[in-house]
């Protein structure tokens, strides 16, 4: 009886351990991953509302300081207004062909950048 528990185990028994440490460990690091995409996306969330309302902020400023040149407060925010609209215009003309290639290239370098740094033990 003695030399049972001195025995190593079994094959089946090593395997069983095996799978049961990588499926852990496949557990740890999708928590890991999912809590750093949650992380990152607070904080980029936050700098967007942050950057939102300066810039509307902004808006209001060069409006009102339109209008008192202009004389008229409704001219001041419509030359914003038309300005803004003529951007959205522009953005939406170039977006296929300039903007959205470079905004995947951008995030495509960020994710190899993030993973690159996480397995060189960076932080």
């Amino acid at each position: 009886m003695e030399n049972n528990k001195d025995e190593k185990p079994g094959i089946t028994d090593q395997l069983r351990q095996y799978i049961e440490t990588r499926v852990e460990l496949a557990r740890l690091q999708a928590i890991e991953k999912g809590t750093s995409f949650a992380a990152a996306l607070a904080t980029e969330i936050f700098v967007l509302i942050c950057i939102a309302i300066t810039l509307q902020f902004f808006s209001i400023t060069v409006a009102l300081f339109l209008g008192s040149l202009l004389g008229s407060y409704w001219m001041g925010f419509g030359c914003v207004t038309f300005v803004y609209f003529l951007a959205a215009l522009i953005v939406s003309a170039y977006k296929k062909k300039y903007i959205e290639p470079r905004i995947i290239d951008f995030l495509i370098k960020k994710i190899f950048r993030q993973k690159n740094n996480k397995e060189n033990g960076d932080s």
